[in-house]
């Protein structure tokens, strides 16, 4: 940024027309260049066949309420799970949550190497997602971080004073069903 500055600057002390109009020209496309680079990607909005990451079919799925059965004996489940989204990060998409049955605190989704984020209308679709599900225990700090980041107020961010122990599935893919 500091090179175009300085190719601003010295513009002025061209004297030759032509050889003026030219270094305006390639100072423009230099600067719509470094616009374009650091230009935020834009999400593409949720709507049914819609993929997130790795590209991902509904095919044997099993619903939220499945998933802590399925892990027999084990401490994660590496397939694919199908619920309702009913919360995302409002900062960028970062994380996401699902519902479980009978008013349990709904599962944390957050997306392998954060190399994809989530738009804000994907709450209240039904998704499909595949990666691996581990019980996992979130420390305070990072509760209180999702907390910021899902938009709660300081006084609730506040009463976050222990760690919680639940499911939480690390995605490859996100499939948006309906």
């Amino acid at each position: 940024m500091r090179y175009l500055f300085n190719c601003l600057i010295s513009i002025r002390y061209i004297k030759e027309p032509l050889t003026k109009m030219k270094a305006i020209l390639l100072f423009a496309a230099a600067l719509l260049f470094t616009t374009g680079i650091y230009a935020q990607n834009k999400i593409t909005p949720a709507a049914p066949g819609v993929t997130y990451g790795k590209p991902v079919k509904a095919d044997d799925a099993i619903p939220v309420e499945a998933l802590a059965a399925s892990f027999k004996g084990s401490d994660a489940y590496k397939g694919k799970v199908t619920g309702k989204v009913v919360e995302v990060c409002t900062k960028k998409g970062c994380f996401m949550k699902l519902a479980q049955a009978g008013g349990k605190e709904p599962i944390m989704i957050t997306f392998k190497d954060y190399g994809y984020f989530m738009p804000q209308n994907i709450v209240g679709k039904t998704v499909v997602i595949e990666g691996v599900a581990k019980m996992s225990t979130t420390s305070v700090e990072q509760l209180q971080h999702y907390a910021e980041d899902a938009g709660k107020s300081e006084k609730e961010i506040a009463a976050i004073k222990t760690p919680k122990k639940d499911i939480a599935i690390i995605a490859d893919g996100v499939l948006v069903v309906m």
